[in-house]
This record gives C-alpha cells, structure tokens and sequence, in this order.
C-alpha cells in the first residue's frame, strides 16, 4: 500500500475535498490581492481575456458538437438551431449574455416537454 492509498483508507474522500478547496481559493485569494495591481489596459490583462474568451468558446463549441449525457439525445440541427437564435437575439437586442444564455435553457426546455408529450 502506497502513501496515497493508505492516506485514503485513513481519511477517504475527505481530504481530497480538503485538498481541491484549498488549492482552489489560494489561487482565488492570489487573484484577489493581485487584482488591484493589473492595469485592465496593460497587455497581460488583454492576453487573459483573450485566452477566458477562447476557452468558453471552445468549450460551447464542444457542448454543442460533442455533447455528452442528456444533451446527446438532441439532435444536432435543433442544437445548432438554438445556438443561432441566441445569437441573433442577443445581436439584435443587445441584451447581453445572461438573457441569451436564458434563451437557450428555455428553447431546449421547450424542445424536452414537447417530446414528452409527442411520447405519451
């Protein structure tokens, strides 16, 4: 039994909670007490933005095109098809993310109760 097993037969799942949440707020509490020190002008600050924007957006792009669990059962057309409808909403209207995301749940909602009740 290595150090690693013998750590979780002692103290199981919870130390690995330990763990994760430690080292998720000590980079929060970095980020905190650097925040007021980066200039939202300077060219690091542009480069992080850049990078967050990219990672969403491929991470949407993988949801929408390789989704797993429930969103699977939805084909790709309707999914792409919501997709296009936020955009031209959010475009069009100027609302912002937060209602197009809103959109979005409530389209795909919408999409589910109309198969359950085409099944029953």
């Amino acid at each position: 039994m290595n150090a690693f097993e013998s750590s979780m037969a002692a103290y199981g799942w919870w130390a690995i909670l330990l763990f994760v949440v430690l080292a998720t707020y000590f980079w929060r509490g970095l980020g905190v007490l650097l925040a007021g020190h980066v200039s939202q002008d300077s060219e690091v600050f542009k480069w992080l933005s850049a990078v967050t924007y990219a990672l969403v957006g491929a991470l949407t792009f993988k949801l929408i095109l390789l989704p797993i669990g429930d969103l699977a059962q939805v084909p790709m057309i309707y999914r792409i098809l919501v997709c296009c409808i936020c955009l031209v909403y959010m475009t069009k209207f100027k609302s912002g993310l937060s209602r197009g995301l809103i959109l979005g749940s409530l389209l795909m909602a919408a999409y589910g109760l109309f198969l359950s009740y085409q099944s029953t």
